[in-house]
This record gives structure tokens, C-alpha cells and sequence, in this order.
């Protein structure tokens, strides 16, 4: 039996890096389901105790509302470990975050008589965020991998604890996390004691339905009995990496759709600007084996099959010799952004498989501090993401702008307006593309080479990887948009170039678009029409549409 932790291992089974959004993302993330529900395609629960999280189990707790249960087996352990800070509890030596301060207070010994306000008193001066409120699939992410390690029996907590965290997730409680607040180390403080805060039944949530609450009021309403913290348990609820990790995987779940709709949006522009798809021949693509590149590439090629309008000018008399490289580079670039999120799921499968926490109960029985907390290698994989997704949505809005200059088009009237001078067609949209490119590339300045010290330099140096990851999900949202700018007006080029037709696939996506935004014709309001598309890329609907096969 490999000693590898479970979610490294299933990455590790592919033929070489792990590729995320396609191959890697479904055998890495198979939810562990309740017993009655072994397919896990719609998890209405996930199993918290039994080795590291899926990819898949934080998304169906995340986005899906899954509900947790605890492994027996490992409730127990979790009970037989806090017998070892019961025991230091009783000592008369002090031992940090059991009878000790925190920090730079480190070394002040703590009475039993006040330990219990010692771990509230650390909850609550922790939980001083500030700004504007967190996604709840962020907040619900960010606590089921807390209640992971829990679980895990390194941190010295209660199973009672534990539990009461299982049923705060269930009952569909949010607590109000401020994006301002964490350094990425020790871990996500300020975030996590927010949700601490409410456990104890403090501070404030969203219910199931989305109103604001007191803590207290949240949990006497869904009938859970707020926890008295015991020696050690404050340190446990606050300290790890959960909320950055969170966001990772969450960006990888929005990356595996973003970037097959990065393809599908280029083989739809390639056609309606008459290039050719010979550049994306297999043999050429296997001069240079990168991994993305060879997915990127078949997927043009299977996109672009059958397609009429490339048979069209594919002849002798084509004289066009090569493309730009928006359309004919396509796949080193897209390619490049696959194999960057490869690296950031593999980074991620480690940290799912992580008991992080400060001090921790080792499997010896030792209570030790270590640095496991620094979020660095999810803070540099958060800003690499960020740099790929400038990059892809910076390709993308530059084939846009092919289909809207005239000199360029190949017979394709300017910005695509029904009537010349009259009306300015997409005109606008490309604006809005270019500004949130220009967005996405200072987004792509990295947060990780930053560092403030804290705590009276104690913590002199911090990740910043819960900024690398905020920032990114608003990168990722603008990649979206990007995309279906170049989709729409993609689509619109299509509906020109007739009587010629596309590929079946991308036909199907013009197809879709036109359900919800008009064909050619004069000018109207856009802005609705763009916000729909987006909805179709961001739902999946667009990856649907192209057909099976994409990877």
C-alpha cells in the first residue's frame, strides 16, 4: 500500500503532471458520498475523517450544499488525542496554546482558572476583519477544510467541537467573514475566527435563507448548542490554510470550464475569420510535448471537424500563408495556462491532505509548533493562476478585435455593424473586453512577493496568499466575461460568413447564443445581451453545447 497521501495518489496515476479541468479533475475529485449515494455526481453528503478531501467533496460542500458527516472511527481518534492535552493541561509546566499566551505572549504561563477565557478572548480579538462580506461558498470551503483537520485528530480539539462545526456547515449557517483581515499566515486567522466566533455562538451569519443573524441567533434557531472552548481549541479553530486553499480549488473548478470555453472560443474565431486548422495537426503539436498544449490542440482540431467554412478556402488558391498568432498559437497558450493550473492541483491535492495547525499532536503524541501554517505554496500557485488567466483573456480579446477591423476580417463588414456609419455594432463590446484585460493584467502582479511583519516581528514574514487568492477569483470572473465577448462576437461573424457553415460543434454554440442574443442586425442595448452570454459560460452551458469529447 502506497504511503501517499489518497488525493496526491490519484493525481499522481496520470501519465505525467496532472492536467487540470479535464482527466485530473475527475479522477482526482470523486466525492467521498454517503453509502446510498455511491455515484457522487449529486452528493447530499460527504464523509469528513477518512483521509484527505477531494477536489469534488469541497465543491458539493461548497457550492452544492452537501451535508458532512463524521467517521465514527475518526471521531474516536479525535477523542483519544485530546486525552494528550487534557494530561499537558494538567501539568504544571506551561505548554504554548494549551497554558501559555499566543505569539509574541508566548511564553506567559495562563492559570486553568482563566484558560477558558483565554481561548474565547483569542477568538474574539482574532476576528477584527474588516470589508465587505466573502462568498458563502468561500466561507462553507474554508470551514469544511477546517473541520478536516479536526478530524484528522492532530489538533486537540473535542469531538464535541468537532461536531458542533458539522452541524453549523449542515444547517446551512454562514458566518460573516470580511475580506480584509488575513496575511496567509499563520494561515487564515482573522477569517477563521470569524467562523470560531460564531461556533460559540457569537458574532454574525447568514442563515440558510440569507438573513443576517447574531450567532447566537443562528444557532438557537437550527438548535445547536453553542461550544465553551477548552485548553488548545481556540489555536485549532483559527490556525490553517483553509480559506486560500478554499479559493484554489474553487479557481480550479471554475478553470477546468474556463479554459475548454478559452478552445471553443478560438476554433469558433478561426472559422469566422478564415484560418486554417493544419497549425494544429498532431504531428506538429508532437515536436513539442507540453501536455496542455496537446489537449488544447485536439480539442481544436475535434471542435473544428466538418467544418465548411475552413473546406472553403483550404484549396491551392488560398494564398494566405500563416495566421496571427492569436488564432495559429492558440494552443501554447491556452496549453500553457492548462499546465499551470496541473501544478496548482497538485499543490493542492498535498494541502488537502494536510493536518496544518500550531501547535499540533503528532502521530508520537509530541505537542509541537511548527511552520506548516505559511500559506507560500498556495500563494505563489494563486498568482501563477492569476498570470495565466491575464494571459488567456489577453489572446481572447485580441481575436475579438480581429473580427471588428475590416483590414483584418477578411471581408467581414467593420465591427460587424448592420449598417455601415449608421450603426457601430460590437464596437463597444470590444471596449469592455479591453478594459477588463487591462484589469486582469494588474490582477496578475503577484501578492505572494509581499510580506508586513506582525506581531511585534514575531511574524515577520507572511504568504499574502489570501489576497492571491481574492484577487484571483475577481481575475477569473473577468476571464468569463472575456470569453464571452469573443463568443458573441464570434457567433455574430458566423451568422456573416452564411451561406458557409461551421463545424458542427461550433455551430451548436452559435446556436446557443442565439437563444439568448440576437443575430446581425441594427444596433440595440448590448450590455443585457453580453450578461446573458456570460451566464452561458459560466453556467457550463457553452462547454455542453460543443459536444462530448473535449478534454
Amino acid at each position: 500500500m502506497s504511503g501517499i497521501p489518497d488525493t496526491v495518489q490519484r493525481i499522481a496515476l496520470l501519465p505525467g503532471p496532472a492536467r487540470v479541468s479535464n482527466r485530473s479533475m475527475t479522477l482526482a475529485a470523486t466525492p467521498r458520498t454517503d453509502r446510498t449515494n455511491p455515484s457522487g455526481a449529486s452528493a447530499s453528503s460527504v464523509v469528513v475523517g477518512v483521509g484527505a478531501l477531494s477536489f469534488a467533496d469541497v465543491i458539493a460542500v461548497a457550492r452544492h450544499k452537501a451535508r458532512v458527516t463524521l467517521d465514527p472511527a475518526s471521531l474516536e481518534q479525535v477523542g483519544a488525542t485530546r486525552t494528550i492535552i487534557d494530561a499537558l493541561a494538567a501539568d504544571t509546566e506551561p505548554h504554548y496554546g494549551i497554558s501559555t499566551g499566543f505569539g509574541a505572549l508566548a511564553t506567559t504561563f495562563i492559570t486553568a482558572d482563566r484558560r477558558a477565557q483565554l481561548q474565547a478572548s483569542l477568538v474574539r480579538s482574532h476576528a477584527a476583519g474588516s470589508g465587505p462580506e466573502v462568498e458563502r461558498e468561500v466561507v462553507r470551503a474554508l470551514m469544511l477544510l477546517r473541520l478536516s483537520t479536526l478530524m484528522t485528530g492532530r489538533t486537540g480539539v473535542r469531538p464535541a467541537t468537532a461536531e458542533t462545526y458539522a452541524a453549523v456547515l449542515n444547517a446551512q449557517i454562514t458566518p460573516v467573514v470580511h475580506e480584509y483581515g488575513s496575511l496567509g499566515c499563520s494561515g487564515d486567522l482573522a477569517p477563521l475566527a470569524h467562523c470560531a466566533l460564531v461556533v460559540m455562538g457569537e458574532g454574525q451569519a447568514r442563515d440558510a435563507a440569507g438573513a443576517l443573524l447574531g450567532g447566537d441567533e443562528a444557532l438557537k434557531a437550527a438548535g445547536i448548542k453553542p461550544v465553551v472552548l477548552a485548553e488548545k481549541e481556540g489555536l485549532a479553530l483559527i490556525n490553517g490554510t483553509d480559506g486560500m486553499l478554499g479559493m484554489l480549488v474553487l479557481a480550479l473548478d471554475d478553470l477546468a470550464r474556463l479554459l475548454v470555453t478559452a478552445d471553443i472560443a478560438a476554433a469558433m474565431s478561426v472559422e469566422a475569420l478564415l484560418g486554417t486548422d493544419a497549425v494544429f495537426a498532431a504531428d506538429l503539436q508532437q515536436l513539442r510535448p507540453q501536455l496542455g498544449q496537446a489537449d488544447s490542440a485536439a480539442n481544436l482540431r475535434r471542435l473544428l471537424h466538418g467544418s465548411g467554412l475552413l473546406a472553403s478556402h483550404a484549396g491551392p488558391e488560398d494564398t494566405s500563408v500563416q495566421d496571427a498568432y492569436s488564432l495559429r498559437c492558440a494552443p501554447q497558450v491556452h496549453g500553457a495556462a492548462r499546465d499551470t493550473a496541473a501544478h496548482a492541483a497538485l499543490v493542492a491535492g498535498r494541502e488537502l491532505a494536510s493536518a496544518i495547525d500550531n501547535p499540533v499532536v503528532t502521530v508520537g503524541g509530541r505537542v509541537m509548533s511548527n511552520g506548516n501554517f505559511h500559506g507560500a505554496p498556495l500563494g505563489y500557485v494563486l498568482d501563477f493562476l492569476a498570470i495565466a488567466s491575464a494571459d488567456v483573456a489577453s489572446m481572447s480579446e485580441r481575436r475579438t478585435d480581429r473580427h471588428l477591423d475590416a483590414s483584418r476580417s477578411k471581408g467581414l463588414p467593420p465591427f460587424l455593424a448592420h449598417e455601415v456609419g449608421v450603426d457601430s455594432g460590437l464596437m463597444i463590446a470590444q471596449y469592455t473586453a479591453a478594459g477588463i484585460v487591462s484589469e486582469l493584467k494588474r490582477l496578475a502582479a503577484p501578492a505572494s512577493v509581499d510580506s508586513i511583519p506582525s506581531s511585534a516581528m514575531q511574524e515577520d514574514h507572511v504568504s499574502m496568499g489570501w489576497h492571491a487568492a481574492r484577487k484571483l477569483r475577481r481575475s477569473l470572473d473577468g476571464l468569463g466575461r472575456v470569453l464571452a465577448i469573443e463568443i458573441m462576437t464570434a457567433a455574430r461573424s458566423l451568422d456573416l460568413r452564411a451561406p458557409l457553415t461551421p463545424a458542427a460543434a461550433t455551430g451548436a454554440v452559435r446556436d446557443l447564443v442565439r437563444t439568448v442574443a440576437a443575430g446581425p442586425g441594427h444596433d440595440r442595448f448590448l450590455s443585457p445581451e453580453i450578461e446573458r452570454v456570460v451566464a452561458l459560460v459560466a453556467s457550463g452551458a457553452v462547454r455542453l453545447a460543443a459536444g462530448s469529447g473535449l478534454v
